[in-house]
């Protein structure tokens, strides 16, 4: 590995998109009993920072054959998912206008925020994993694969769901917390 390119993970931006990436891994992994109002408005900070982090990573690009190992298991994602939903409850779901399946259906395509967090999560944990384990040039490949997975994926799902968050917080009279079952 040569110098520049180790020199990467050590920049400014890189340690403060770690720093707002892991306290967004944080909250998710926390979530669970949160009152919605309390986990919205605190979500609706972190997204865009998180965002804003991402989008001044300095470029690189993966150096090793292999793909760094994954934390986030099927069942890991699933119970992060499951929690989220329970906490948003009946403002789980939005309509996505910007899926490219859109033009060629009549239906609006719904999406789930708890699933859209789930998605980005998985992302981002996986590359705080092996972040923290803390070697070099897998911690450089993960950057990497961070970086595009968020210029072809969870980019573009943090802003829909950002914008479905706004909804939820500030739609007209529909601020309160769910019905507790009896």
């Amino acid at each position: 590995m040569k110098k520049e390119e180790s020199q990467v993970i050590f920049d400014r931006n890189v340690v403060e998109f770690v720093t707002v990436a892991a306290e967004f891994c944080r909250l998710l992994e926390q979530a669970e009993g949160m009152k919605r109002t309390d986990f919205v408005d605190t979500i609706l900070k972190m997204l865009p920072l998180l965002y804003l982090k991402a989008i001044l990573l300095p470029p690189c690009e993966t150096m090793g054959e292999e793909e760094p190992e994954n934390y986030v298991t099927e069942e890991t994602y699933e119970v992060l998912r499951m929690n989220l939903a329970a906490i948003l409850a009946d403002r789980d779901d939005y309509l996505d206008v910007f899926v490219s399946d859109m033009k060629y259906s009549d239906q609006p395509i719904t999406r789930y925020i708890s699933e859209e967090l789930a998605d980005i999560y998985q992302d981002v944990r996986d590359f705080i994993f092996v972040f923290q384990l803390g070697l070099n040039e897998t911690m450089h490949d993960a950057l990497a694969i961070c970086q595009e997975n968020f210029r072809l994926y969870w980019g573009q799902k943090l802003v829909n769901t950002l914008r479905a968050l706004h909804e939820v917080r500030y739609a007209s009279g529909d601020n309160d917390e769910p019905e507790e079952e009896e």
